[in-house]
């Protein structure tokens, strides 16, 4: 077992992949300096999500996570779940309006918000997701660092993507409130578990090309397959509970926010419907329409 432990204690270096965490790293930082010297500063808690974001995706990089990745499925799984999904999610939670301005702002990339709408976002993801899992494609990667940077980059870019709707700073459609969320998020979970129950219950080896590392670890193909696919349905079972906890929660929030604004506004003798009022909170700028009803009476 030593010698095991041994085999992994680093994970492997691949510059393509570490080039490009830097470089969104960079950016962020840099953009996060102008902003706080515009007197418009990030909110610490969104710098910490979208460090801890990018520090979960490094350790799926470089830690023995990844070094396991390219010799059992189960371990690939993890490492995928870890970048893509709780890491991708993070970096969402980092994100905010002014933050995406000079990106929305270049013409030729204006297409990049209409990918944010909930009908386009979750049928790109689930197609990145299945075609990724294809054999031929999938077992590619194992040999190709090239190929590997392109399948992490797409995961972890639609995993983004996938979040958007759900926790980004872009303007989101009317009807996509408390409801249409829960059936956004239990839609996406739906899509990863018919994949894991496909790794669980098939009787036949997707990737044989895992042999000899499951050789070495001394698991059988289906064993290992069978339980990435738990790992799979387990992760997103519980990131569920987690997602919709805390929508129940944001809702609550802003439906007490909202209500306040609407009696403020009708002891100040302005007029607010509920539709402005709605979307003022929804789009964290409650405070700012608060400051203004106390100053305004028009």
């Amino acid at each position: 077992m030593s010698l095991q432990l041994a085999h992994v204690a680093e994970g492997p270096f691949e510059p393509l992949q570490v080039a490009a965490i830097t470089l969104v790293a960079t950016a962020y930082l840099l953009r996060s300096r102008t902003l706080s010297a515009e007197g418009r500063s990030l909110p610490a808690w969104r710098i910490a999500c979208f460090a801890a974001g990018l520090g979960l995706i490094t350790a799926g990089l470089v830690t023995p996570l990844a070094h396991l990745g390219g010799e059992l499925l189960l371990a690939h799984m993890a490492q995928h779940l870890v970048m893509a999904d709780l890491g991708a999610g993070l970096l969402v939670l980092g994100l905010t309006g002014p933050l995406l301005q000079p990106l929305l702002a270049i013409s030729w990339l204006g297409w990049l918000r209409k990918l944010t709408h909930p009908l386009i976002a979750f049928p790109l993801w689930a197609a990145n997701l299945y075609i990724w899992h294809l054999p031929v494609l999938y077992q590619a990667t194992l040999t190709s660092e090239p190929l590997h940077a392109l399948q992490h980059s797409c995961f972890i870019g639609f995993g983004v993507l996938m979040w958007m709707p759900l926790l980004g700073p872009l303007p989101k459609p009317s009807w996509f409130g408390l409801t249409a969320k829960i059936g956004y998020v239990v839609a996406v979970r739906l899509a990863g578990t018919v994949l894991g129950n496909v790794f669980m219950w098939s009787g036949n080896v997707f990737y044989p090309d895992y042999a000899p590392g499951e050789r070495y670890w001394g698991i059988s193909p289906l064993s290992d397959q069978g339980t990435a696919g738990v790992i799979m349905t387990v992760e997103g079972g519980l990131v569920t509970l987690g997602v919709l906890a805390w929508l129940f929660l944001v809702w609550a929030q802003q439906d007490t926010e909202r209500q306040r604004l609407l009696d403020l506004a009708d002891q100040r003798g302005v007029a607010l419907d509920q539709d402005r009022a709605g979307r003022a909170v929804a789009a964290g700028q409650g405070g700012r329409l608060e400051k203004r009803l106390r100053e305004d009476r028009a």
